[in-house]
This record gives structure tokens, sequence and C-alpha cells, in this order.
């Protein structure tokens, strides 16, 4: 039985890449749209949101000299093509799927609108968000918690490159420890690398969340939403260090 009813799959840009770390890896692709299937076949209502990086980061673009909204827009349009090879990707093994973008574009996919995209979970269709917030300035992070709250999912699966939260950069520290649990608000005032501080908020004031698991590791994603107990789990359940009574 799954461990949920709705979730939102959270996917960086660079998910996509594999190991090239740049544009689109067809064998990573199949492999995560094999495992999107599997999830939808427990039961679970699945909705994806997708980075661009990949492609092209705004942020990066904003650093090197460009103006900052248009570099987010140009970042936007990049999660849409990702969505668009999600969306390939997951008919090719027939499963229905929606993509919904936050910026118009009627030809590839649907406008966003809260009730319609509600109604394509309920009938067992995959739902992939485009376009982030169709804001500047926000995270595909922020995207993920807000379109999680508005479809009521149960938590946020954010898919990353390692195994879950650490102490510090496990990259970078070999003495980074895994937390296997903490709260919304621990992981914002020791800036732990969960999600962007508005997304956190958000998730904080809604309950809402959040599971950091490795992506690269092959059936994560269906392991996380069967209830096993894989990488970091982020709740309101647990006090933030030092404040117990």
């Amino acid at each position: 039985m799954p461990a949920y009813r709705r979730i939102l799959l959270k996917l960086s840009g660079e998910a996509l890449a594999g190991t090239a770390g740049f544009g689109i890896d067809p064998p990573t692709l199949e492999r995560i749209a094999r495992e999107v299937k599997a999830v939808q076949q427990m039961g679970v209502e699945v909705a994806i949101v997708i980075g661009g990086g990949n492609i092209f980061r705004g942020m990066a673009g904003a650093a090197a000299g460009m103006d900052r909204a248009s570099a987010d827009y140009m970042g936007m349009l990049a999660t849409v093509m990702n969505s668009l090879a999600i969306q390939d990707a997951l008919e090719h093994l027939d499963v229905e799927t929606r993509v919904i973008s936050a910026i118009t574009m009627r030809q590839i996919a649907e406008p966003y609108i809260r009730r319609r995209a509600v109604r394509h979970l309920e009938l067992g269709r995959v739902i992939i968000f485009g376009a982030g917030t169709g804001n500047p300035y926000f995270t595909t992070d922020t995207a993920a918690a807000l379109r999680a709250n508005e479809m009521d999912c149960d938590v946020i699966l954010k898919a990353t490159k390692v195994d879950g939260v650490y102490t510090s950069d496990p990259n970078k520290d070999a003495s980074a420890t895994l937390i296997p649990e903490l709260s919304h608000l621990e992981a914002l005032s020791r800036q732990l690398k969960v999600m962007d501080a508005t997304a956190l908020s958000l998730c904080m004031d809604t309950k809402l969340p959040i599971i950091v698991f490795n992506l690269g590791s092959e059936g994560n994603i269906e392991r996380v939403a069967g209830g096993e107990r894989v990488g970091t789990l982020v709740t309101t359940l647990k006090e933030p260090s030092g404040e117990n009574s």
C-alpha cells in the first residue's frame, strides 16, 4: 500500500542531464519515467515540478550581467522544455500526462487553472508543471511548494544528487553527516540546503512535509512513495534543537 495519496515530485533540471551535466540524457529520462509510472501504478497521484538548470539558469545569467527578470524568464522557458521531455518519456510508457504552464503557450501546454489541474490528478493523469510560478525572482523550489499546497499534496519529494540533508556540504566536508529528520524551522535557522527560504517558510506555515532523497539510486522514488525511510524527512513534528521544553 502506498504511504501517500498524492505527491509532488520536485526534480532539478540537472537530474535530466545525467553524468553529462547539461542537456537531456535519454537513459536518465527513461529511468525517471519508469519510476514515476511505478509510483502511479501503486495508486499514488503524481504531480511534477522540474527546474531548467540543465539548459539555462536565471541566476547564472543575472550574475553574468543580464537583466534578472529576463534571465529568469529564460529559465522558465527551459523548464517547459524539460516538462515536454518528461511528458514524451511518460507517454512512451502509456502514462497519460498533461503539461501545465504558468506562462501561457497554448500550442504545447495547458494554462494553469487549479481546479482543472486537480481534476487531472483525480483522473489518474500525471501532471507536469512548467514555467515555475510564472514570475521572476522565484525559484522552482518555491513553485514546487506553491503547487504542492494548491494541489493538496501529502508531501513534497525533492530528488537530489546526494542521500539527503547533511550537516554541511558532503562534497566539500568529509566530516559531514546525514540528518535523518529535522523541522522546517531548524532547516531555516541552520541554513541547511533543503529548499530556498521562501519555499521552506511556505511549507512550514502549511505543515507540509518534505523528503529529500537521492535520485541516483534507482527505485528510490518508489521506495519513498511506499513509505520506506529514505533520505531526510523535514517536518513540523520535530522540535528544533535546543528548544525542547
